[in-house]
């Protein structure tokens, strides 16, 4: 017998892809409609999908990415895709992951702003963009990128954190 916790997330689940199949086939009939005025613009290719994992306070947490945005109830279409992103914080390091295949190294752009990484590659054919939340401050000196079967990989140092020290009184 499946406990409350489990059902509330099959059913978060059940509603998010009802929800998606909703918004393809309502855009499915206005191209359809489109099509029979002869005013059909294409469009492509679409990409979403999303990655689902359990939050510090035991929730789903669900990630969205590719090129299909909501604006409302609205599915909107851009030419950069969102890449799928993994963080993870190991002792003093961030290793941050991006999915980008179709590009070549020298599209990529990857700069640090503060607590926020932002990734952005342009080649001929292929637009992404990400920005990602960092969990901590990073050294921004330490900062090593490295590309390979159109995998991102940036690994970040974490700023020391002061232990502090004792001051002399005079």
């Amino acid at each position: 017998m499946p406990t409350k916790k489990s059902k509330d997330i099959f059913s978060y689940f059940d509603d998010l892809v009802r929800q998606i199949e909703e918004e393809f086939e309502a855009m499915e009939r206005e191209f359809y409609k489109a099509a029979e005025r002869g005013d059909v613009k294409t469009y492509g290719p679409y990409v979403y999908g999303f990655k689902v994992t359990m939050g510090p306070d035991g929730k789903p947490v669900v990630e969205e990415f590719g090129n299909v945005k909501r604006l409302g109830n609205r599915p909107l279409l851009s030419d950069e895709r969102e890449p799928m992103v993994d963080v993870i914080e190991k002792n003093d390091e961030i290793r941050v992951v991006a999915e980008v295949p179709g590009v070549d190294k020298n599209d990529i752009k990857v700069k640090i702003n503060g607590n926020l990484l932002v990734i952005s590659a342009n080649s001929q054919d292929k637009k992404y963009y990400k920005e990602v939340e960092l969990p901590t401050a990073v050294d921004e000196n330490s900062a090593k990128a490295n590309y390979k079967n159109g995998v991102l990989e940036v690994v970040l140092k974490k700023k020391a954190v002061a232990t502090g020290k004792d001051i002399k009184v005079e």
